[in-house]
């Protein structure tokens, strides 16, 4: 089969298009043929080497497909089942061997294309809006990067609770998309400044801040935030955030900062099926809608990093095999 392999980090280049055999499941996984993987911001964090990784390794985090061959053990799926997953390193791939109680069963009336998309970039916003700062109607949260494919999703599901959501974007076709989404406003931070934009909108600070972008926007987040308000910092899209002393956590307002991951809100098999069931709910009941902005061939994975590394995506951007 095909895969995209990295054998040593860096830039997009290292992704290589490699020969590698199907692999056989272990009593406790599940061989999954491969419908569509997921492109997101961990995999460049994997290739770049931020996140440590055994190399070689197969990049991906994220797919939906069919299940072809399971373990001894497994008791959940069967071959033939239609299957997603997050938070299990492979997908980059034609199969990939996947531990069988990370696995969801995708609902009839959900296409494999729309789950795989839905997946990494749902339930983080998820998780997100439902527990890392269970968000309450009448609130006010400011997401970044909100046409991005986190970032429309965090849109979505912060106004189906009633929030009062402010989103950022780097161009007027952006602001538009995240609009479309439920933005009550969107600062396009290319023309205007950003931290007093949103300081007029918000004069009396903000509850939450959902920050994927980290760098660029850290220092203004502290200044936005009302006293004992949360900044939610879940990537870092500009680089990484400096070291910083947390006395300042304590002069802007006895604030609360949180670097959450996705694996630590569905770790328990019983919240990775709420959060997926949640979300599948949602999209069956026109609540929720996925935007997948392009679809790419195994092969050009390199070019679906630059993309997304760009800036240059709305939505999600997927590989198909």
């Amino acid at each position: 089969m095909k895969a995209i392999r990295i054998e040593k980090t860096g830039g997009p280049e290292v992704l290589t298009l490699a020969d590698v055999a199907v692999p056989e499941p272990k009593p406790n996984e599940a061989v999954v043929k491969i419908a569509a993987s997921g492109v997101n911001f961990i995999d460049v964090y994997f290739r770049e080497g931020r996140y440590p990784a055994q190399l070689p390794v197969t990049l991906g985090q994220e797919a939906a497909g069919i299940v072809t061959a399971i373990g001894s053990d497994v008791r959940n799926v069967k071959a033939g089942d239609r299957v997603a997953y997050a938070s299990a390193q492979g997908s980059y791939a034609e199969f990939a061997a996947v531990p069988a109680e990370r696995l969801v069963i995708v609902p009839e009336g959900i296409d494999l294309k729309t789950a795989a998309a839905l997946m990494l970039q749902g339930m983080t916003a998820h998780y997100l809006t439902h527990s890392t700062w269970p968000l309450r109607a009448g609130e006010t949260a400011i997401v970044h990067a909100a046409a991005g494919g986190v970032g429309l999703l965090l849109v979505q599901l912060a106004k189906a609770i009633g929030a009062h959501v402010i989103g950022t974007a780097g161009s007027r076709e952006k602001a538009q998309l995240a609009r479309d989404a439920g933005a009550d406003e969107v600062i396009v931070y290319t023309e205007v400044d950003f931290e007093a934009e949103a300081k007029r909108l918000a004069p009396g600070g903000v509850d939450v801040i959902y920050d994927g972008v980290g760098k660029s926007t850290f220092d203004a987040d502290l200044n936005l935030l009302r006293p004992r308000g949360l900044l939610a910092l879940f990537g870092a899209s500009s680089g990484a955030v400096p070291p910083f002393d947390p006395i300042k956590l304590s002069q802007k307002g006895s604030l609360f900062l949180t670097r959450p991951t996705l694996g630590h809100y569905i770790a328990k098999r019983e919240e990775l099926e709420q959060r997926a069931n949640d979300l599948f709910a949602m999209v069956l009941d026109g609540k929720l809608k996925v935007r997948v902005h392009k679809e790419y061939a195994l092969a050009e994975a390199a070019q679906a990093h630059r993309d997304l590394e760009g800036r240059k995506t709305t939505g999600k951007l997927l590989l198909v095999p």
